[in-house]
């Protein structure tokens, strides 16, 4: 047998391909009938969910375009080229050059993007549908069409075949090997096991923890190695309690506070501990009183200053939003001297795909895996990969179940992957309160120990940071701090998402960022008059900071970890990072 035999995988025929294409045509007809059956049963406003005159045209444009792809496979040499959109010429599941050099794999592509681009029109063409339940479908229809990608089935997919033919099949072992291990662990595996640890080669900047309570650690960093000086309001930072805080220190190139204290800021972090039974009757209040407010006491009397330079990440920036409006209306606001918002909601009335997972039934279905008073992390993650399913989820089912490839080293995707538990109690009323029925901007619809909240009061400095193409936070609902408080504020808009826009390093000379002075209503104007800015962000921000107060004192006393009243209890990063 020649080399070139034993390469060559077994392709579709042709009666594949006619099923293949009846497949996809009877889900596209299937969803055009469903339509037109509610049409017809359903009261209004749902019955005119479904214009006769619109299912007709868009049965026959779906026809039509088949017939089109038909004639480009039968005769291509007369046929109209195939007109790609610029989101299907990214897509990377059909990078590989067989999918347009080989006649057979092209057609499965072309035809499954036909398809998939009338269903979502489909969809986009439904009238009369509640915005809400209208997004829900549209969702639904996205992870189903992901879910039916050629490149997810061996038979379909030119380079799980040739793999299966170069491996003699071993691939499919390897990677029925993979698969069963994910399901014994009950989690996607997305990076090599045992390439990372803590401390050795992730979360390596130099620090102690200084204080533990039963909620979070708290770190404080050393200076940089020879620093005299030191700005003399210190940096707090809270990342988010559903994620692990050395996003923030991934490694010393990506390291925010690696970078922070290059800068010369006396840097601290609060590591929140990962929920367990013990944390059933943990509710907002304490993560506010117990969390934010006590750390920023903490270091104040600790380095014995009025304020903290204060930073809040995703939903620990919803979270000092709260502290803000509680420290106002105490008459304590002085003890943030500012606030900044990584990718941070306040108003969740435009709060994206998240926001379809908070209906009855998917908040009584968390309710229910709540019952010994914690979350387990691994169904957060597992959300948090749908939202991205066709690179979180089938991308992993193709490379390492369909193919058998080893997994590749990544530190973000071994961030992703060490989900930690939450509190039951508190995450219910954050998902009902805050996303379902957007209180925190209602002035005293919410308090915290007693105090009601009103945003409209805040007054301190405020830096808010929102990524362009944030699939968790979106830049326009993270816009919208922007209307409720009343101090100086500036915003900047990223590129990238919700981590990449955020973890940006000045080294990387990657993606760009966005400004504009002048006072604008809507961040339709602000990007239209906005100055684009290569690179990344943070030099812009410590700019600001600096503007603000540039005071400096001597890099000694308790400004060195261990040497003020709080005695160290472990170097960084601490115990609470490794719990699971």
């Amino acid at each position: 047998m020649s080399m070139a035999e034993t390469t060559t995988p077994p392709i579709p025929d042709l009666e594949d391909l006619q099923h293949w294409t009846w497949v996809l045509g009877r889900a596209q007809q299937m969803m055009l009938e469903h339509g037109l059956d509610m049409m017809e049963h359903a009261a209004p406003p749902f019955g005119t969910l479904l214009d006769p005159a619109a299912a007709v045209k868009a049965t026959t444009d779906f026809w039509s375009d088949t017939m089109k792809l038909w004639q480009r496979f039968l005769d291509p040499q007369n046929a109209q080229p195939f007109e790609e959109t610029p989101e299907q010429a990214r897509d990377k599941r059909f990078k590989a050059p067989q999918w347009r050099e080989e006649p057979v794999f092209d057609f499965l592509r072309q035809s499954y993007l036909v398809i998939a681009d009338h269903m979502l029109r489909g969809v986009d063409g439904l009238e009369g549908m509640d915005p809400r339940q209208k997004d829900q479908v549209r969702f639904a229809t996205r992870g189903f069409l992901d879910a039916m990608s050629p490149t997810n089935f061996p038979a379909t997919n030119p380079e799980v075949l040739e793999k299966i033919v170069e491996t003699k099949g071993e691939s499919l072992l390897k990677g029925l090997s993979n698969m069963l291990g994910d399901l014994a662990k009950g989690q996607m595996t997305q990076t090599a096991e045992g390439a990372y640890e803590l401390g050795r080669n992730l979360a390596m900047t130099p620090g102690k923890v200084v204080k533990r309570t039963p909620l979070y650690e708290l770190i404080q960093y050393a200076p940089a190695e020879g620093a005299k000086q030191v700005y003399a309001t210190p940096l707090l930072i809270f990342p988010p309690w559903i994620n692990r805080f050395y996003i923030l220190d991934l490694n010393p190139e990506k390291s925010f506070i690696r970078w922070a204290v290059e800068q010369g800021l006396t840097v601290f972090v609060v590591s929140w501990k990962s929920a367990d039974a013990t944390m059933k009757d943990i509710v907002w209040d304490d993560f506010v009183e117990g969390g934010q407010i006590d750390a920023i006491d903490t270091v104040r009397d600790l380095l014995g200053v009025e304020a903290v330079h204060a930073i809040g990440y995703c939903v620990a920036g919803t979270t000092l939003a709260a502290t803000l409006a509680v420290l106002h209306a105490r008459g304590q606001a002085e003890k943030v001297r500012s606030a900044t918002f990584f990718t941070a909601q306040v108003d969740f009335s435009e709060a994206g795909e998240l926001g379809m997972f908070v209906d009855d039934d998917q908040l009584a279905m968390i309710r229910s895996l709540g019952g010994e008073g914690f979350l387990d992390g691994r169904y957060m993650a597992a959300t948090f990969n749908l939202l991205r399913g066709r690179d979180l989820i089938w991308n992993y089912v193709t490379n390492n179940y369909l193919m058998g490839k080893d997994y590749a080293p990544f530190d973000l995707l071994h961030w992703n992957s060490d989900v930690t538990n939450l509190p039951a109690r508190w995450h219910m009323s954050y998902l009902t309160d805050l996303y379902r029925d957007n209180k925190l901007v209602q002035p005293g619809a919410l308090a915290i120990g007693g105090t009601p909240l009103d945003l409209a009061k805040v007054a301190t400095p405020t830096y808010v940071q929102a990524g362009r193409e944030d699939h968790i936070a979106p830049a326009q609902s993270v816009w919208k701090i922007t209307q409720y408080f009343r101090g100086p504020l500036k915003f900047v808009l990223a590129g990238s998402g919700h981590i990449a826009g955020v973890v940006n390093p000045p080294s990387a000379q990657k993606y760009q960022y966005w400004t504009n002075s002048e006072k604008v209503e809507s961040l339709t104007e602000f990007f239209a008059g906005a100055k684009e800015t290569k690179g990344s962000w943070w030099p812009d921000w410590i700019g600001w900071l600096d503007a603000l107060d540039a005071a400096r004192v001597p890099a000694k006393g308790a400004r060195i970890p261990g040497k003020g009243k709080l005695k160290p209890l472990e170097d960084a990063p601490g115990s609470y990072v490794r719990m699971r």
